[in-house]
This record gives structure tokens, sequence and C-alpha cells, in this order.
């Protein structure tokens, strides 16, 4: 059963919900045909080879810095004026069509880029479409959907940025109104889809069971664990969307009572440069720079193994609400949850993320400094007992979360679909 699969981004650069889905789509007997933007990377380089063909596009070739910006600016308005990406994107479908029966199209995307091109292959080949949503620009307060950071034009830019994000979400709307099922990642995202009147099934982001899992190691040192980013690329750090204060305070209220030592405690930070930054500046703020250990971020293959010598891993949000983010549930904190580690969330975000750690007893989601003080004592004293930290969490409430379970739900849906095609 061949199955084309539209993505803007996929392995080894990021996109680890449809690498992993097409991993056991594969071992399930479908045989996954992913057309993506080419994106340089290799976070999730061990994903790549799992849909039996990939198509990459490049739309940016130019090198150095202004030319790399023109480039960039000149593909932007092509695709605000002509929809030149979908378009590319829409021809390199085509001629696979040409090629494969194919029973369905999935597009996933976290914004609006590649439904069009999704919708039209679909309509020209006549096949049922399947739209998965990982994330919506509803979900966040500010501009952090667009990949680059636009110039001054004396306070015009903002009203750019509006005006872009308005009209994709309004492209996104009329794709999903024809779509034959819609997916997305939280309950929040379902809600919002249902006000605007398109109902969408709920498959959660989630963990390899085969790469994730508990096997505790013994450390020298307790480590709290972050691995991520934590501002993103070209911008500066948006405490609305993800803000690590409560951490810093609660370490900083630790050291004062001398209930922790640099040479026992640690926080490690595996992030990107400008994320580094920002915490060297928090860290001298608060006297803590013997407290953090920074490094670069690292493949995806070597994350279960930090996680495991991790005494607590740290997954940093804020407040859902109208300045902070909403129904955002990373792949790293499903993750972290199935090494059942204890999980330190900061700032709880008193929404869908903290009802899973509090339904699966994973951890804290902090809203107060003593909370957060009183959660690493904890576990700084089991550790300082046994030389590791375990968290007395609900497996089968976890288990929920494994890409091979939410790879079935999507297996379901195809089927569902198809034996709706074939029937009519």
């Amino acid at each position: 059963m061949k199955i084309l699969i539209l993505c803007d981004a996929f392995p080894p650069a990021f996109g680890p919900r449809m690498g992993y889905l097409c991993k056991y789509l594969r071992r399930a007997g479908w045989e996954p045909t992913v057309i993506t933007e080419h994106v340089p990377g290799g976070t999730f380089a061990f994903l790549q080879e799992e849909a039996t063909e990939v198509i990459r596009i490049r739309y940016y070739r130019a090198r150095g810095r202004f030319l790399r910006a023109l480039e960039w600016g000149c593909v932007f308005l092509l695709d605000v004026l002509f929809g030149y990406k979908d378009c590319r994107m829409y021809r390199e479908a085509l001629g696979q069509t040409r090629k494969h029966a194919y029973r369905l199209v999935l597009c996933s995307t976290y914004r609006t880029f590649p439904l069009p091109a999704a919708r039209r292959i679909a309509r020209k080949a006549g096949l049922p479409l399947v739209a998965d949503l990982r994330d919506m620009v509803e979900q966040v307060n500010g501009h952090e959907f667009i990949s680059h950071t636009l110039p001054g034009l004396w306070g015009l830019e903002r009203w750019i940025a509006s005006a872009f994000l308005g009209r994709g979400r309004r492209q996104r709307n009329r794709v999903l109104r024809d779509a034959t099922c819609i997916t997305t990642v939280s309950p929040w995202h379902v809600a919002l889809l249902a006000s605007y009147r398109l109902p969408a099934e709920l498959i959660y982001n989630g963990y390899d069971p085969e790469l994730f899992y508990p096997a505790p190691v013994r450390s020298a040192r307790f480590y709290i664990t972050y691995t991520g980013r934590i501002i993103y690329a070209g911008r500066t750090l948006n405490r609305t969307l993800r803000n690590p204060e409560l951490l810093f305070q609660a370490v900083a209220e630790l050291a004062k009572k001398q209930l922790i030592t640099p040479e026992t405690f640690c926080v490690r930070w595996f992030t990107d440069e400008k994320s580094q930054q920002f915490v060297r500046q928090e860290a001298e703020k608060y006297a803590l720079t013997e407290y953090m250990a920074l490094y670069d971020c690292v493949p995806a293959s070597r994350v279960p193994a930090l996680l495991n010598e991790s005494a607590v891993l740290l997954v940093l949000t804020n407040k859902t609400g109208e300045q902070g983010p909403k129904g955002v549930m990373t792949t790293k904190f499903f993750e972290a949850l199935a090494v059942e580690k204890p999980v330190l969330c900061v700032r709880g975000d008193e929404g869908c993320l903290e009802e899973v750690i509090n339904r699966t007893r994973a951890g804290l989601s902090a809203h107060r400094t003593e909370e957060v003080c009183r959660f690493i004592e904890t576990h700084y004293r089991q550790w300082q007992a046994s030389g590791l930290t375990t968290v007395d969490a609900d497996r089968e409430e976890i288990g929920k979360f494994s890409r091979k379970a939410q790879a079935g739900r999507f297996i379901r849906i195809f089927e569902q679909i198809m034996g709706t095609v074939v029937s009519r």
C-alpha cells in the first residue's frame, strides 16, 4: 500500500513525527514516498532512510550572508504572490503519481506550506487527503513562526508579519475544509480547530519505545538536563514562550542554604549558541556560573543515554494564556516521560502539558519557586542515598504516547478512509 507524504521538513534535519511514522508504516507493510523541502542539518540523521523514497526540493542555494538574505527575500515574495514553493512541490508530486498508484495523500505541516500543494495533487489524482497539523500560528503570541527576522521598517515589519500570518491562516483553513481527515497534536489544537468548525483527531507527539525506555545509570553528580533550543535563531529570548526563571531562582536558593555544591550538582544545557549566551547571562545574574554546564546540541540518537544518566529532566514552557504558549507539547517532553526520570516543567503551563504530567505522575509542573526547591531537594536526597533517581510513573498512561501506538492510530484512520472510498 503506497502513500504519498508531503511535508515541510523531514529527517535528517527535523520532522521526527513523520520520520517515526514512516518507520512504523513500513513495518506494517506500507510504502511511503516523501516529498519535502531540503533543510540542512543532521539531528535526526538515523531517521532519514525510513521512507521508501525521499525527494528533497532545494529552494535555497545561495552562499554568503548577503546572497542568502537576498535569495530568501526573493523566494518569500514569489511565494506570497504566486505560491512558488507549493507549485514546485506540486510538480514533483505530479510526477510521482504518474509512476505509482498511491492510496492517499498525507500532508504534515507546522504552518500552511505545503497544504495547498497537497490539496491540489489529491484532487488531480482523485485521492483522499489527510492533513496533519504539528503546530498552528495561533499557539504563540508573536511572530515566532516566521523563519527569518524581518528588517526594521519603522514598525511596518510587524504589520507585514501579521498580514502574512493572517493570510496563511485563512489559506490553511480553506485547505482543511477540503481534507478527508485532520489530525493534530494536543487537546488545545483540537479545540481551536473545532472553533473553526474543523473536526480533528488527536494524535499526540511521542517517543520511540525502541530508543527511549528506563535504563538508569548511577552518576557521580546530580544532573538536571535540558536538550533543545531556548530561543529561536535570530531572536532574543521570548519569555512568554519559555521562561526558566523559577529554575534559576530555586538553584540560587538551594546554593545559598548550602544544600547543594558545584562538585555534586550541575544543570546541563545541550543547546545552540544563542541559547547558551542567554544561560550564561542568567547564571551570572544569579551567581550560578559554577552550577551550569553548556554543550552544543547533540544528535537525537545520543539523547536517550543523556536522559538516563540524569537525575531530573527539564522542560521549559510558560503559563498558557493570551500572552503565553498554547498547546505546546514537544517531543522532548514525551521522551522524558519514557525514561521514567523526574520531569521538572518550569513555568508550568496550567494546560495540556500540566494535565499529562499530573495524569502520568511524571514529575512537577511548577508555579512557584518554593515548589521547585522542594522538588529538587527531594530528588537530590534520593540521589545522595542511591546514586540515581526514579519516579513512580503510570506506565500504562505513558505507553499511550509511543510512536508505535500512534502509527497504529494513523493506520486505522487510513484504512477507514480507504474503506469508505472503496465502498463508494
